[in-house]
């Protein structure tokens, strides 16, 4: 299918956000689901639904307004009925942007995990196009310290589910890493996405507030490698995820992230 980001998707370095490309594989998911005879509607019919549990997504190059892209995906995996894989992979002019691993599960009102039905399972037959896509290797970076900041989540973040959509984690992770670099003298604008991986456990609802704990990890080259913890503030795990960052004009980001001291 063909996929253009809204203008919304984009910073002022005129490049789209991660966690936009992120919609855009939604997006993606639910044009293929609905090819295959499954829109939203009918799965609200039938008081079903998929959520994601983990995801990655790797970047071959940013992305700038304007540019039409061409969405392709296909499920690679079911498992016992409930765990579905599919893959994602967004190009624009023959050249990849963007290539997703998304894994789901199958759920009934409640939200707990059911097998899906034979119509449901007849219409998403396992291919096999390319393999899964993973994170690049790196270099562990040990104790460097925690950062984290507090939000809170909005009632009009809600997604129909009721509950804040999957790719605002990665903004989130984002903005954590934005802050710690602005206090470095870092543009945060200059951070371009090499690739994320995020694990979800819970899902957070409107008012809820939540923190983001945010650690440099490990290098890549000289992309940063960052672990964030998101949990509520009662203690409830709400997800893992893992950001890779570069600097869009070079340099060493691990290197700035792991020896410059945050300002007094």
């Amino acid at each position: 299918m063909e996929l253009t980001l809204p203008r919304s998707a984009f910073t002022p370095r005129e490049v789209a956000r991660a966690a936009d490309l992120w919609r855009a594989f939604q997006d993606l998911a639910v044009g293929g689901s609905s090819s295959a005879g499954w829109p939203p509607a009918r799965y609200r019919e039938e008081r079903v639904s998929f959520i994601v549990r983990a995801m990655v997504v790797v970047h071959h190059r940013e992305t700038v307004f304007g540019e039409a892209l061409r969405g392709t995906t296909w499920p690679s995996r079911v498992q016992r009925g409930v765990f579905f894989r599919r893959e994602g992979r967004l190009a624009a002019d023959g050249a990849p942007i963007a290539s997703a691993t998304q894994d789901w599960v199958h759920v009934g009102a409640d939200l707990a995990p059911v097998r899906g039905s034979a119509a449901l399972l007849d219409a998403f037959p396992e291919q096999t196009h390319e393999p899964p896509v993973a994170l690049p290797a790196y270099d562990r970076i040990e104790g460097a310290p925690a950062h984290a900041f507090e939000l809170e989540c909005w009632h009009t973040w809600m997604d129909p589910l009721a509950h804040v959509n999957h790719p605002a984690y990665v903004g989130w992770a984002d903005e954590a890493l934005a802050r710690i670099a602005a206090a470095r003298g870092i543009d945060p604008c200059d951070l371009a996405p090499v690739a994320e991986e995020a694990r979800f456990r819970s899902g957070v609802v409107a008012s809820e507030r939540v923190v983001v704990t945010t650690r440099l990890t490990g290098r890549a080259g000289e992309a940063a490698v960052c672990a964030h913890e998101l949990a509520t503030v009662d203690g409830r795990r709400v997800a893992h995820l893992v950001t890779v960052r570069r600097l869009a004009a070079g340099g060493d980001l691990a290197a700035l992230l792991r020896d410059a001291p945050p300002p007094a």
